[in-house]
């Protein structure tokens, strides 16, 4: 797996976490959980959007770790 695949892996998670502590957010009745979770999806789309600006950084610094535009031009 390259850096730019890894990162964007990475990336993927952090969004995927945030989804699922949402999703808890709204399954739960507790409303301490459901402040806890709504913050910790806070949290995880902070620390998502910084990685995903680094993400953007490092593909117009180096353009070989574009991801999604070598899949395309392989395909």
């Amino acid at each position: 797996m390259t850096v730019g695949e890894k990162m964007h892996h990475t990336l993927a998670t952090l969004q995927g976490c945030a989804g699922e502590m949402k999703s808890y957010a709204l399954e739960t009745q507790d409303s301490n959980a459901k402040k806890m979770f709504s913050d910790y999806a806070d949290q995880l789309e902070t620390i998502t959007r910084g990685f995903k600006g680094r993400v953007n950084y490092i593909e117009q610094q180096e353009p070989q770790y574009k991801v999604f535009e070598q899949a395309q031009q392989q395909h």
